[in-house]
């Protein structure tokens, strides 16, 4: 339970540092959902299904990437709280692609 908390702390310390950078991409992301919810015939139901193939695409390439970034690998990691976070990272990674793929998308369907 103790590395939970751990990882808890950490992240939010993290976001504590970056918060410009966190709000600047909310804000980019409420304005992208304001513009596709506006469109008349936003494709949003047709879009679900690439923002998901996106969050697949994004979710794998951070698990496969992630550890080479904190110079590190896949072999090292041999207890379950490393993979717990690994997957978690990987899993948040996909969100946010799909986040911001799924009014993009809806543009993009709601122009044809």
């Amino acid at each position: 339970m103790y590395e939970i908390w751990l990882v808890m702390n950490i992240v939010w310390e993290i976001a504590l540092g970056i918060w410009p950078l966190l709000l600047a991409a909310a804000g980019l992301l409420a304005v992208l959902v304001v513009v596709a919810a506006r469109r008349p015939a936003a494709g949003w139901r047709r879009a679900v299904p690439g923002a998901l193939l996106v969050a697949a695409g994004v979710a794998l390439a951070a698990a496969l990437l992630v550890p080479g970034w904190v110079q590190s690998s896949l072999g090292d990691m041999a207890y379950w709280v490393d993979w717990a976070n690994l997957l978690a990272l990987a899993a948040a990674a996909g969100v946010v692609a799909a986040a911001f793929a799924w009014p993009l998308l809806a543009l993009r369907q709601a122009a044809r």
